[in-house]
């Protein structure tokens, strides 16, 4: 099925509805393998961000991840907690701050985490290829465009780490 263009009047309603609807269902899709395999471990989605964001910037701080996040402490105590109990996650003393505790991820957290984007990313990519390159800097650009200005440094400082 072919995805038809935006109209010219993108803004009226039935546009930003047809966009929300396709965000909706795009995101449940997406995310659908990942929940299955998530659900089978008892855990859920902050499980996976938690590992997500801990794999793409290993030995971060507790309050780096608080603020990447954007989740209180004890949501994040919680989560934290049960990945440090099923060797997932561990925590290293700060190198120069011996109070900071820095978040890393254990073999089998990793070995999760991976199955985990695995699956994001083949859907991913299946769909960047279908829409071509300038559609995905469009669809970036829309993402992008819904996180308020003050946040956006947030994602931009994601872009700067080596994977």
């Amino acid at each position: 099925m072919a995805v038809p263009s935006a109209s010219p009047l993108f803004l009226r309603e039935t546009e930003i509805r047809r966009g929300a609807e396709l965000l909706f269902f795009g995101y449940a899709h997406l995310y659908k393998q990942t929940d299955q395999c998530l659900a089978k471990q008892g855990m859920g989605r902050a499980h996976h961000r938690a590992l997500y964001f801990i794999a793409r910037q290993p030995d971060q701080t507790i309050s780096t991840l608080l603020k990447t996040l954007g989740i209180t402490k004890q949501s994040l105590g919680r989560v934290l907690t049960e990945l440090t109990e099923r060797g997932m996650v561990e925590t290293r003393t700060g190198r120069e701050d011996r109070r900071q505790r820095l978040l890393r991820l254990t073999p089998t957290g990793a070995k999760l985490e991976q199955e985990l984007f695995e699956a994001m990313r083949s859907r991913l990519s299946s769909a960047y290829a279908a829409a071509g390159q300038e559609s995905v800097t469009g669809f970036w650009r829309v993402l992008e465009a819904l996180i308020p200005p003050e946040e956006r440094n947030r994602v931009a400082d994601l872009g700067e780490i080596p994977v």
